[in-house]
């Protein structure tokens, strides 16, 4: 009886576990093919320079900016990615 229990213990915590994983990195700005044209380097540390980085932003399609821009709204994810959104604000948006 006692294993059951712990089995399904453990079964419902490794659900749990799964699904808190796979809610995270559901951001655009997390993902490095999206973010990639506005670095300089690899590791998504040091942003281009603001031409570049318009550049870049013009490049992408509309829907891409303004998912991206909407994103920078919410706090969470714009203090996560403070310099990538205030750039996204000084170009107006999806401008």
């Amino acid at each position: 009886m006692n294993f059951k229990i712990l089995t399904m213990g453990a079964m419902a915590l490794a659900m749990m576990t799964g699904s808190a994983l796979a809610a995270t990195n559901t951001s655009a700005l997390d993902d490095p093919a999206k973010m990639s044209p506005f670095f300089t380097d690899a590791g998504m540390k040091t942003m281009k320079s603001e031409a570049e980085f318009k550049a870049a932003w013009m490049a992408m399609k509309e829907e891409d900016r303004a998912g991206m821009t909407k994103e920078c709204g919410d706090e969470a994810i714009a203090k996560s990615h403070d310099n990538f959104c205030k750039m996204t604000k000084q170009l107006g948006g999806a401008n």
